[in-house]
């Protein structure tokens, strides 16, 4: 084939600001996709579809990555799994698509930008082929954050769909974005959980509006090659912010969230908008009594405020949460959803499990499974929503510490039960700011995870008192023992229903 360099992009590839919609000619184009998870399967399948050459590359073998490799080579794709796939990129390459936790120091991406071979996540790629002259573009509403973004982009979809809106709920949520550019049927708004990965390899992305709900270390492990890995996760949050032509929402009680509003690239006209549990000020959403209430989209906000829900519409109530509603209330807002599509989505959302979700209350003690808490910051927002709590921890660290997070909820432990990888490292905290704290840590290194979770609530019943709270609120991720968060869940709440039934005596 000759030696391939740069200058053979495809003009509409090439560039600072690349050109690129749907309209372009893909057939031009040989795109390598890294990852054959949904969000890789899902840009394989759609640049098929626009006539690209596609070749996808997967370290991994599995019987899920076997179908997915026949469904991709029937549509004409190649596909190459197995160790070693990534390693090297092909010679013709003109665009790489990364599934989002690959790391960008890996040496495949390294290549490409050594190359100057662009480099889009999922969501990029499908913001370039969702636009073109045929089939405009929806307004895409977008949010981040390091916790409550699931959570948000639930309550912001019911809310579209209680003013009849047609949404699409897509992102980091577990739908690609991708999906939507092939939907048969047009959507009026597009509701898209945005995660620091995908924001790293995002362009041109001009949402209409976008949040970022608040900021707290995570995912350090990702940024560790970075010279200062907070202020990088920090800058990727704040790309959703770039470009925005309606809407900019902040945490009023998070001032980086805000900073990072003034110092975005925004449409002109843009408006920054606050959501805060307080009262709110001119151009902010927040709380009255127990009301939320809007004085950012009302004629008269200066001297009046919009009653949007109360505060007994949000489900689970707990602090954290009504900030979620609140965010979402303000997105909605932006795009002129009316105040009783704001009070009916929160009465009919669906969420997710494994969210504050109580499993038994029983003997004046409740049990309580929060292992979407995968974080520090998440685990405090449970954690202080109790008075005393028999805190079940650990995981995947993912880089962080714990030292704050004790630091703040020390007075309400009753006691610590901790599992998993990273134990220790919750254990040392503990040591370190809460030494009068009981502290059991089960050693999972001969037993199975559902094992592990029936000693865990046998620990855990043996320190908790009448009143108590028992919360499994990790603070870390589940990969380590589960295969997520929600199978963490899963065996929390079956081990506590074999405990109240006798069944571990």
């Amino acid at each position: 084939m000759g030696e391939w360099t740069v200058t053979d992009l495809p003009d509409f590839l090439a560039g600072t600001r690349p050109s690129a919609d749907r309209d372009s000619d893909w057939s031009q184009v040989h795109a390598v996709v890294v990852g054959l998870g949904g969000s890789g399967f899902a840009a394989a399948d759609a640049l098929l579809e626009f006539g690209a050459a596609v070749t996808v590359l997967d370290d991994g073998e599995s019987t899920t990555l076997t179908e997915r490799r026949t469904l991709v080579e029937t549509l004409g794709g190649t596909v190459r799994l197995g160790p070693g796939s990534t390693a090297r990129l092909p010679g013709d390459t003109h665009l790489v698509v990364p599934y989002p936790g690959l790391n960008p120091t890996h040496p495949l991406l390294a290549e490409a930008a050594a190359q100057g071979i662009p480099i889009w996540g999922e969501p990029e790629l499908a913001w370039r082929l969702s636009g073109g002259k045929d089939r405009p573009r929806p307004a895409w509403l977008g949010v981040t954050g390091t916790n409550g973004k699931t959570t948000t982009v639930q309550m912001l979809h019911a809310m579209m769909e209680a003013a009849g809106l047609r949404s699409a709920l897509v992102g980091n949520i577990g739908r690609p974005v991708m999906e939507t550019v092939l939907d048969r049927e047009p959507h009026d708004v597009v509701v898209v959980e945005l995660s620091s990965f995908q924001l790293h390899w995002s362009n041109s992305m001009a949402l209409h509006s976008a949040a970022v709900l608040n900021l707290h270390p995570d995912h350090l492990e990702w940024y560790a090659a970075f010279d200062d890995p907070i202020a990088a996760y920090a800058a990727d949050k704040a790309l959703i912010y770039e470009r925005v032509t309606h809407a900019c929402v902040y945490n009023v009680a998070e001032s980086a969230t805000e900073d990072m509003v003034a110092e975005a690239d925004v449409t002109e006209g843009a408006r920054a908008i606050g959501f805060t549990l307080g009262t709110p000020g001119l151009s902010m959403i927040g709380v009255v009594d127990d009301l939320i209430v809007d004085r950012a989209f009302v004629e008269q906000r200066q001297t009046s405020a919009l009653e949007l829900a109360s505060l007994g519409d949000v489900r689970p109530h707990a602090p954290h949460n009504v900030a979620n509603a609140l965010a979402a209330a303000a997105l909605a807002r932006s795009f002129g959803v009316p105040a009783t599509a704001v009070r009916d989505g929160l009465r009919q959302v669906e969420l997710g499990g494994h969210r504050i979700a109580e499993v038994a209350n029983h003997a004046g003690i409740t049990w309580i499974d929060d292992s979407k808490a995968t974080n520090p910051h998440a685990a405090q927002n449970s954690l202080l929503a109790h008075e005393h709590v028999v805190w079940v921890a650990g995981g995947q660290a993912k880089g962080v510490t714990f030292d704050d997070l004790v630091v703040r909820v020390k007075d309400g432990l009753r006691a610590a039960v901790l599992i998993g990888i990273d134990r220790e490292i919750v254990a040392d905290a503990l040591r370190r700011h809460a030494p009068e704290v009981p502290v059991r840590v089960i050693d999972s290194a001969e037993t199975g995870a559902m094992d592990v979770m029936d000693r865990v609530v046998a620990a855990a019943a043996e320190f908790a008192e009448p009143g108590d709270a028992v919360l499994l609120a990790p603070g870390c991720a589940s990969l380590d023992m589960w295969p997520g968060y929600g199978a963490r869940g899963d065996d929390f709440a079956a081990a506590v229903r074999r405990h109240l039934e006798g069944d571990l005596g």
